[in-house]
Formats: C-alpha cells, structure tokens, sequence
C-alpha cells in the first residue's frame, strides 16, 4: 500500500508543477498582454484559443500517445509547453499569442490525459476515493498557486515566464523517475449531443451556458482588475479567492441538492450569480475593499454550478453511463469556454470593465430560467433512488479521462459481466 501511494504522490506532484505553471501562464498572459495595449477582445481570444485547443486535445492527444507511449507522449507535451511559455516572454505579439495558446491548451489536454489515467491505473476500487480527493486538492492548490506568484512578481519582465518554463520542465521529474506502472491505452472521447439530451437537458444546456460564463470570466477576470487600476496582487489574490470560494461552497451547495430537487438549487445559484454580477456591473466598485468580496460571492456562487449540473445527469443516467455522460458534459462545458472570453471581450470593448459580469449574468439568467421551465416538464429524481453528491475537481484543469478516477466510475467496473 505504502508503495502504491508512493507513486501515486510522484505523479501528483508532478501535476502540481503542471498546474502551477498553467495557473501563472493563464494569468500572467493578459495582465502583460493589458499593459502592452491589447484590446479587450484580442485578449478574449486568448480564451478561445486555448479552449479550442484543449478541446482539440481531448479528441487527439490519445492518438499520440498510443504511438509512442505515456513517457514520451508526456515528455513532449510538458517540453512543448515550457517552449510555449518562453516563447510568449521573447515574442510580445497578439496575434502570435493567439496561435501559440492553442497549442498550450492541446499539450495540456494531452498532459492532463496522461497523468489521469496513470492515476488510474493505479487506484484500486479501495483507494479511488483518496486518490480522486487527493488529485482534486492539488489541482485546487496548484492553480492557486501559480497564479499567487504573479504577485511576487514583475509582469514587465520576461521573469515570470522563464519560470513558467522552469515549472514545466519541473513536472517532468517526477513522472521520469516514478515506478508507476504503464497505464493501459487511453480511451477514445466521444460527444453523443442527443444521448446527453435524453439523459438530461438541464444538464446539457446548463453546461454549455456555465462554460461560456466561466471561460468569460476565467480568461478577463484579470483584464477587468486591470482596467478597474487594483494592483497586480490584489487581482492575483481576486483570482484566487474566486477559485477557492467556489470549492468551498460545493459542499454545502452539493449537500442541499442531496436534500432536494437538484434543478432548484441549480437555479437558484445561478439566478444569484446573474444578481451579483449584475450588481458588479451597475455599481461598478474600483475599490479593492469592495471588489475582492463581491467576487469571491461570485464565485462562491459561478463555481457551484458546474458540480450539480452534473450530479443532476448522474441521476438520470444508469451506472455504466457514468463515465461517458459525465466525460461528455465536460466536453460540452470546454465548448461554452470557447464562446464566453469573445462575449466579455466584445462587451468590455464596447461599454465598460465591469461589463465582464453582464457577459456571465447573461447565461446564468439563461440557466435559471430554463431550469425553471424543465422543474415543470419533468419530475425529479426520488431522492432515495439518487447517489450522494461528489466535489468536482476545477474544470479547467481536467480531462474526461480524469473521471475515471471518479470513485463513482466502480460501479461500471462492477457490472461488467466476467467472460465465461
């Protein structure tokens, strides 16, 4: 046991590397990129861009691997984006940035799909839990962080993203050296856009319209600081503060739909998310003292939505679906990340900064009313009949194959009939 877990603890450390370096890449890019004199929505792209590659890395990146192996796959992947990195501090230009975030999102698409399925290979039936709960910790953790250095940091210089590049090499080690066994193939993503409907389409519509708030707020939460003149640490810490807002309230969010029909708490979090983002944007605080806390409410809220989105799937869904549903809602969610940074980027362009949070309020109106409509469509699930809400990893950093670590992912395991 003590040796499994030793391994196990190699790969997430190398993951924290991983993502710490995609967490301060993420933020250091816009706040350079405002300070060059970007415009807002060059900058939204920059979302966009990497959206569409990370999505683009879930559907390919497993072809490479099963060519030349995890090791090499992920070696490559993790050189490339140190490369990436280091190009973005010797190349100050828009239009290069666009392209080379595409493919920083492909290589963590593909590095992301390596480790989680290395963790999966090693996590048994007996210890998926602590491994989906340890992964789930340091990919909150990393992230964080990452983008915290930006605060120790001067954006100005090429520093920051020498150690982005160094960060990346880092989470090379410790996959290098582990004693992990070769995980098996890695498994074939699929989108079925009208099996994910029949399941659910609560679920369906939620995800797409959390993705497009998420990915707006995600890729211009530091442009808004930016612009609104609070200082580079404090729209780190902002950043920050909004993640881990919305990974503590899961729990309690979870534990009310557990009680209840999941679609009411899933209206109610975002028809609360569309009144603070609304109340940002009329408002229009410029005062760290009133920003930080009216964000984090904001993500307490946003960052909930994702996680009971899904377990309402999983309600509906029969257990040896778990794993292709909730692989497709991710998917799905990557989609809506790719539309949100070119909505907040058009706004903040043509009205305010503080026009971000009209960009999320619009979805998450969206999702309120239409989980409204579907609450008189269609009955819930008996709550007797339902499996116990579980907390999310950030959805940003995982790939489908990240639910396979899920514990509920045994279930399929079980069912599967033994040849005879």
């Amino acid at each position: 046991m003590l040796s499994a877990f030793g391994s196990i603890l190699a790969l997430l450390c190398g993951t924290a590397f991983l993502l710490a370096a995609s967490g301060l890449h993420s933020l250091l890019l816009p706040i350079r990129g405002q300070a060059e004199g970007f415009s807002t929505s060059a900058l939204g792209l920059l979302g966009t861009a990497w959206a569409a590659g990370f999505v683009a890395g879930c559907f390919f990146a497993p072809r490479l691997v099963r060519r030349v192996g995890h090791v090499r796959a992920f070696g490559a992947f993790a050189a490339s984006g140190a490369i990436i990195a280091l190009l973005t501090g010797m190349w100050i230009d828009m239009t290069a940035w666009i392209v080379l975030r595409a493919f920083t999102g492909f290589t963590m698409a593909g590095a992301f799909m390596v480790i989680e399925s290395w963790l999966n290979e090693r996590a048994t039936n007996e210890n998926r839990g602590t491994v989906f709960g340890l992964y789930m910790m340091v990919t909150y953790a990393s992230l964080m962080a990452g983008q915290m250095m930006v605060a120790v940091g001067d954006v100005q210089t090429t520093v920051l993203f020498m150690v982005t590049g160094i960060l990346f090499c880092l989470s090379l080690i410790p996959t290098a050296v582990s004693t992990a066994v070769t995980p098996q193939p890695l498994a074939e993503v699929s989108l079925d856009l009208k099996a994910l409907y029949r399941n659910s389409p609560v679920a369906l519509v939620g995800c797409l319209l959390i993705g497009i708030a998420n990915g707006a707020w995600g890729t211009l939460g530091a442009v808004y600081g930016a612009q609104i003149g609070i200082t580079t640490a404090q729209i780190a810490l902002m950043m920050s503060l909004v993640v881990v807002a919305g990974a503590v309230m899961q729990i309690p969010a979870g534990r009310i739909s557990d009680m209840t029909d999941r679609r009411y708490v899933l209206a109610g979090a975002a028809l609360g998310s569309a009144l603070v983002g609304l109340l940002i944007f009329l408002a229009s605080p410029r005062s760290a003292v009133f920003v930080l806390p009216m964000t984090a409410c904001y993500g307490a809220l946003a960052y909930t939505l994702y996680s009971i989105a899904v377990a309402h799937a999983n309600d509906h869904a029969s257990p040896e679906d778990f794993v292709k549903v909730s692989g497709g809602l991710l998917l799905l969610y990557g989609f809506g990340t790719m539309v949100g940074p070119l909505l907040g980027g058009f706004f903040m362009q043509w009205l305010k900064p503080e026009s971000l949070f009209l960009a999320t309020a619009l979805p998450h109106l969206g999702l309120a009313c239409y989980a409204a409509l579907r609450i008189s469509r269609r009955a819930p699930v008996p709550i007797d009949e339902r499996e116990a809400f579980n907390v999310l990893p950030a959805e940003r950093a995982v790939t489908p194959q990240a639910v396979m670590l899920d514990p509920r992912s045994e279930t399929e395991e079980e069912t599967t009939p033994e040849p005879a």
